[in-house]
Parts: structure tokens; sequence; C-alpha cells
């Protein structure tokens, strides 16, 4: 995993030093930081955090601009279309790298109207249950939907999202059948599985953690390598499962195409910083986000990867949007 060391932001100072003017007089206003996503949601919390810390080392406010709609995608296209002068910025997520496969027609190319700037940070998934299921472990829960085959259902944040995906490859690793419904976002997924509308989800650990410390729904598993600070006795899918099996939903910044190489820096700076500090750090943590950092070009090593995995995976999943 992408790591965030001392010596990275020791040469990215230096790097600064030596860059064009064009770093020297920006930022001379605010900056427009723009969400994809609704406010309240996963990605939102994270940005708003690092958004307030990144204002810090720039001299300029970080403003949110949520832009939610198509699997982010409204959004995305709005960065990709404005001006490469560093004042729009997306917070992007692993969205980005499915939308090439799911979408049938896109106004935008990511990999051409877009640079990375940075990874910032990976959010993994858990799995949950209604309270009323009477399965307690992963064990039980891949049992009993076994002996039920397309009888029970799934939500999710929406057709082909990551958390729609991550059920999917769970569920197609057991040879197991449910039926999945996509909501408009995770919050009214969230809902349905309280009432018991939908019987279990994959969703993100941030989003689900207060229904789960309320009671109100049972996690089963997580997606990540390791164990999580904010539910330590849950098991991952890997140990219990699966060997191997990782599923996160990562963010990272981008901005236009063809904004300056130096402002390009002095953003990934300035995220670094933040995902440096251990106040931000230590907040993430809470919601069972784990922060990382990259180099630019480290984040469009990802970014093609990653698209080039999804790609796979919503091929063998049939979902196709317009």
């Amino acid at each position: 995993m992408i790591g965030i060391t001392r010596r990275r932001l020791g040469g990215l100072s230096l790097a600064l030093l030596a860059g064009p003017a064009t770093a020297q007089s920006w930022p001379a206003r605010p900056i427009r930081m723009v969400v994809p996503f609704p406010p309240g949601g996963p990605t939102d919390i994270v940005a708003r955090v690092l958004a307030e810390r990144m204002a810090r080392s720039l001299g300029q406010p970080v403003v949110v601009e949520n832009r939610p709609g198509a699997n982010g995608n409204i959004g995305n296209e709005a960065v990709a279309k404005a001006e490469p002068d560093g004042y729009a910025v997306l917070y992007n997520t692993s969205s980005i790298a499915l939308s090439p496969a799911l979408y049938t027609r896109l106004s935008y190319d990511a990999m051409r109207d877009l640079a990375p700037v940075v990874q910032t940070a990976t959010i993994p998934l858990v799995l949950a249950v209604n309270s009323a299921l009477p399965v307690r472990d992963l064990r039980g829960f891949v049992d009993h939907v076994r002996a039920r085959p397309g009888q029970l259902s799934y939500g999710s944040a929406g057709n082909g999202n990551v958390t729609h995906l991550g059920a999917f490859l769970l569920l197609r690793s057991q040879g197991l059948e449910a039926v999945h419904v996509g909501y408009r976002g995770s919050a009214p997924a969230l809902v349905d599985a309280v009432a018991g509308q939908v019987q279990f989800l994959t969703d993100t650990v941030n989003s689900a953690l207060p229904l789960i410390r309320e009671g109100r729904l049972r996690a089963l598993a997580v997606t990540s390598p390791r164990r999580l600070a904010p539910l330590p006795e849950v098991p991952t899918v890997a140990e219990v499962l699966i060997p191997g099996f990782e599923v996160g939903a990562w963010q990272g910044m981008m901005v236009p195409a063809r904004t300056p190489a130096a402002v390009v820096a002095r953003l990934n700076a300035a995220a670094m910083e933040a995902l440096a500090d251990p106040e931000v750090r230590a907040r993430l943590a809470e919601q069972g986000t784990e922060p990382l950092g990259s180099t630019p070009e480290e984040y469009g090593r990802v970014l093609r990867d990653e698209t080039a995995r999804w790609g796979r995976v919503i091929a063998e999943s049939g979902v196709r949007l317009e």
C-alpha cells in the first residue's frame, strides 16, 4: 500500500522551490473541491476533513461543492470540462474506474480529460445484515443464503457501484444467488436494510458504522486485508472465507488535464501534509477510513490498474448503464 514518508514531503518541497512562477502566485482565490456525491455521505465526510486541513497549507479556503448523480459522473464531467487553472479539484472515488465499463456513453474520458493528483484514502466495505436475520457469522450467512437461492435481497448505493460489485464478488465466489436492489446512495439502502426490505448489504464502513453500533444492523465481516479498529471483533472475509479477498472504496484527487505541473505538485504537497497530520489521521480512523498518500504518477498507475480490474468484474456481472 502506498505510504506517507517525510522523505517524500521533503522532496516535494524542493520541487516546489524550483517550480515556475505560476506556483508562486497560485492560489490567489478560493479553490473549489467538487465531490460528486451527496452531502453527509462517506465520500463527502472524508473530503471535508481533508479540505479543511489543506486550506491551512494553501492559504486559501478549499470549498466543497457537492455535484451528485450518475455514480459520480456528473461531478467528474464538471471538473473534466473546467478551466485547467488549479481552482477546480475533483475529489473522486473508485467509481471513476468503474464507469468506462459500466456506461455505454460517457461525455468525458478520465484518462484523457483529467490528471491525477494524489490517492488519499480507502474505505473498506462491511457485510452487514438485518438484525432479525438468523445468522451470527460469515459462514452461517453463506449457509443461510445457499439454502434459499434467489430468495434474499441485498441493497447497494447504486447499480454498478463498488457496494454492489463487492457483494457480487462475494456471492459469486460461493456460488450464491440473491436479488440485487440498487438505490440512489448508501443512505436509502441502509434504511431499507434496517427495515428488512433488503436482508443484507456491503456498504462502506463509515456509512454503516453508526447503525452497527446501535445494534440495528449486524456486521459479519469486513473486506479489508486486516481487521478494523472501529470493529475489532469483526473478522475479514479473507481470514474466514476467501484468502486474499479485498475490496475497498478508494478515493483521490484529480484536476483538469493540462493543469500546470507546479500547481499539481503544490496540491499534492498540501494533501500529503493533511494525510500526515495526526489529528486528520485520528478523525479518519474513527470512521474506519485508512489514509494513503501517493505521487501523481503513482496514483495514475492505480487508476489504470483499477480500471482494468473492474472492467473484468463488470463484464462478468453483466451490468450496463445508459
